[in-house]
């Protein structure tokens, strides 16, 4: 990886998924009923690969796979969209970080496509919900899970996952659970209701 700058991005992350509350993914397990199907979604707060600015950005990933991920028993395909504001070495950078070839943390899946979009996302300052959403081709939205005895304002949050998405080190995973999950993207058609959803925050660097 002689050629692969330094890079680094920080921010936010949350998925919405085919899996029941709560996603076995977090605790490195097998997925429900042998396959995930999802929509992933990242904004990068701060960021750079090499001298190649990617504050402000944000990308969504929607795809399928079946079998253990943390097993290493996994394979999947999946699309990418990235902001229309990004330049052409900013839609050069992101796809490498995102697809394990700039090294760090992520790992790649086989690609169905890289486009840009007009990405709308919302994160609730106090994580109550959060969602994505691309007209025509992806809706992505999750409460925070609450119940009668959680206390007023608070949510369930857990910490030393064995099984964070967003890999090793300190992160915090809020649960929520999907007030919709829609999916016309990328040859991949799917809708799901009151599934899992969660959100941790990401800090990642390479190579």
């Amino acid at each position: 990886m002689s050629d692969i700058p330094s890079w680094h991005i920080v921010g936010d992350w949350f998925d919405n998924c085919s899996c029941a509350v709560p996603c076995p993914c977090t605790f490195a397990q097998a997925p429900d009923n042998g396959f995930c199907e999802s929509v992933l979604f990242w904004r990068v707060r701060e960021g750079h690969y090499g001298d190649v600015k990617l504050d402000n950005l944000s990308f969504v990933r929607v795809g399928r796979w079946e079998g253990d991920l943390w097993a290493r028993k996994a394979a999947g395909v999946a699309g990418l969209y990235i902001d229309d504001h990004a330049d052409d070495r900013q839609m050069e950078a992101l796809p490498a970080i995102i697809g394990g070839r700039a090294g760090g943390f992520p790992g790649g899946r086989q690609s169905r496509g890289i486009e840009r979009a007009k990405i709308r996302y919302e994160i609730a300052p106090d994580l109550s919900h959060w969602g994505v959403e691309i007209v025509g081709k992806i809706k992505a939205w999750a409460k925070a899970i609450s119940g009668p005895t959680s206390p007023p304002g608070k949510y369930p949050q857990l910490i030393n996952a064995p099984g964070s998405e967003t890999g090793p080190g300190p992160q915090l995973v809020t649960w929520g659970k999907s007030t919709i999950l829609s999916v016309d993207a990328h040859g991949f058609k799917f809708e799901y209701t009151l599934n899992s959803a969660k959100h941790i925050p990401f800090d990642w660097g390479g190579p």
